[in-house]
């Protein structure tokens, strides 16, 4: 699939090839769904169901490879909607508990809310009565899904999402981690390192986790919201949140991994990240840890006999 990946490098052609494409799919073109199948799906999706995902799962367990199912559904509107996406999850933990290839289930919150209910909480303006009952469900669907994850011992991821509805989200999963992270990590929280003020946030994160007694869930990644931040921040003139450069990126990503594998009794951390450099800065941190760790047992043993 090299092909496919050259083609993605050309950001005019992906800008152009992503409209047309969403337009042909909404329109049902006769065309639209073979083509996807044939390029992006078969590149980037296991398949339509769960029943469906198993061959890639499998076929990836075979080279040691474990496989994280995401429902990838977000920006729904209607409470129908959020219980399906709610029970959609449910499904895929169930699923999971009965594959050892596959540890993890991740969820985006936009697929059980509003994306306008997030925003006004994120914001901090009061609730309607009827917003008041929205968010009450919002709460039961996300405990509900961590309640399963915990009982049937999978890890949860929860992405994160644009700048402007995330403290909604990092409410929710604090709260979630609390409730669900004294024993085991069950749930993650997902770290944007594009953004500057992630890494002091990661930080307090772990100061909170460790007062308040739970095990601290995180998913470090770059980012997936760039344009879209800037765009939004020029437009309503205020500073982006972005970092100003991918070096900065790149620099907190790999200070954010060295954190975590720090503090690694209290943190359960995941490198979400293709880049090698970043990779390998964990394997390298992972090593020096374990080597450590055998030197002073040794010592330790040699001392008490």
């Amino acid at each position: 699939m090299a092909w496919l990946f050259g083609l993605m490098n050309k950001p005019s052609l992906v800008k152009i090839g992503a409209k047309l494409g969403l337009k042909a799919v909404s329109w049902q073109l006769p065309f639209a769904e073979m083509a996807v199948k044939a390029t992006i799906f078969q590149q980037f999706c296991s398949g339509t169901t769960l029943l469906d995902s198993q061959k890639s799962i499998d076929r990836l367990y075979e080279h040691g490879v474990f496989s994280i199912l995401d429902y990838g559904v977000e920006a729904k509107e209607r409470e129908e909607d959020f219980n399906i996406t709610m029970n959609e999850v449910i499904r895929g933990i169930d699923f999971a508990a009965n594959n050892v290839s596959v540890p993890v289930v991740s969820t985006k919150v936009t697929g059980m809310a509003r994306f306008a209910l997030l925003e006004k909480i994120s914001m901090g303006q009061a609730l309607t009565s009827g917003e008041e009952k929205e968010y009450g469900n919002l709460k039961k669907r996300i405990d509900s899904i961590c309640h399963v994850a915990r009982d049937r011992q999978v890890a949860l991821f929860i992405d994160a999402e644009e700048t402007w509805i995330q403290p909604a989200i990092d409410e929710l999963v604090e709260a979630m981690m609390l409730r669900y992270n004294t024993e085991r990590p069950t749930v993650y929280g997902t770290y944007q390192m594009y953004r500057k003020d992630r890494l002091n946030y990661l930080v307090d994160s772990y100061a909170k986790a460790k007062t308040n007694g739970y095990i601290l869930g995180a998913k470090l990644v770059r980012g997936a919201y760039m344009d879209k931040e800037r765009k939004r921040a020029a437009e309503m003139g205020y500073e982006s949140p972005i970092q100003p450069d991918k070096q900065s990126t790149d620099r907190d990503f790999n200070k954010a991994i060295q954190f975590c594998i720090a503090h690694y009794e209290q943190i359960a951390s995941c490198n979400a990240s293709h880049n090698r450099i970043s990779c390998e800065l964990q394997v390298k941190l992972i090593d020096e840890k374990i080597f450590h760790a055998i030197i002073h047992t040794s010592i330790f043993a040699n001392y008490t006999v």
